[in-house]
């Protein structure tokens, strides 16, 4: 449990690093755009490196489909609906509901994985979900200027996520090859937003400042799910998934030494305090 647990914070730590290079590159593109360099970005490097770390032995047809389907909708399907909340709603509000993702997570896996359903579940994912919301919720009285139903883009995106996790974590279960599950989901995934992008009219990147931080994204977002499909080869999804939607944390970090943006408060160190608990009380029980 505890390697997977640390497989789960590296992971973490990655799409922390992500969020902050995202950022950069947004100065000088659109978030479509630079999805469309990232995703395809991150779908050449799982191919470069396929001679060396792909394991074809025990393949399996049904879980090679399972991590196509999942490719189909995670992240190419997330990462538009995420854009979408945050052109509607701001990031904020996106960001905080986006944490959700593991309680939708521990109810998947225990319906159709057949996981436990144990008290240091339950209290250690909602410590993190709390944390995760007193980190990224900034509060604010002004009054609201979308529509109500735009809330259920990024419910459904932390939804699609969890998806993801469960259907990943079943296809893991006849072929363990994470590096596999990540191939063939990225490949199938930069299919889908390319055709989007184009069929969308996504400008072309004119300012190529945009292309390295996108490059980089990319590169963080496909190690970190290499490491998460590690993670959940070696351990459960109700243990893993609340461990990974830690990655705020990585970020306001990065965010503090890199780009200066924030600075401690009482808030952000209480959020810290409660996700730190939160995956102590998953890996005690």
């Amino acid at each position: 449990m505890l390697e997977s647990a640390l497989w789960a914070v590296t992971a973490a730590a990655g799409l922390g690093a992500a969020m902050v290079t995202t950022r950069l590159g947004l100065r000088y593109t659109t978030p479509l755009a630079g999805a469309a360099i990232g995703v395809p970005s991150t779908t050449l490097m799982f191919w470069c490196l396929a001679p060396f770390l792909l394991d074809t032995g025990g393949f399996n047809l049904t879980a090679a489909g399972m991590f196509a389907l999942v490719g189909l909708f995670f992240p190419a399907a997330v990462t538009l609906l995420t854009y979408t909340g945050n052109q509607r709603m701001g990031p904020t509000i996106t960001s905080s509901v986006s944490c959700t993702t593991p309680m939708f997570a521990l109810s998947g896996a225990i319906l159709f994985l057949g996981e436990a359903l144990t008290a240091g579940n339950v209290l250690g994912t909602a410590v993190i979900v709390l944390g995760m919301l007193v980190l990224t919720w900034s509060g604010g009285t002004r009054a609201r200027s979308w529509p109500l139903w735009a809330i259920s883009l990024p419910f459904a995106a932390a939804a699609i996520r969890a998806l993801a996790q469960v259907l990943t974590k079943a296809g893991l279960t006849l072929w363990s090859n994470p590096y596999a599950a990540g191939l063939i989901g990225y490949t199938v995934s930069a299919a889908v937003i390319l055709v989007v992008a184009r069929a969308g009219g996504a400008p072309k990147v004119t300012d190529r400042r945009a292309v390295p931080w996108f490059v980089a994204t990319g590169f963080f977002n496909g190690s970190s799910l290499f490491l998460m499909y590690v993670a959940l080869s070696k351990g459960q999804v109700s243990m893993v998934s609340p461990i990974v939607a830690t990655y705020p944390l990585f970020t306001l970090a990065l965010s503090m030494l890199i780009l200066r943006h924030d600075r401690v408060t009482p808030r952000l160190a209480a959020g810290a305090v409660l996700t730190v608990a939160g995956v102590a009380v998953l890996l005690a029980f």
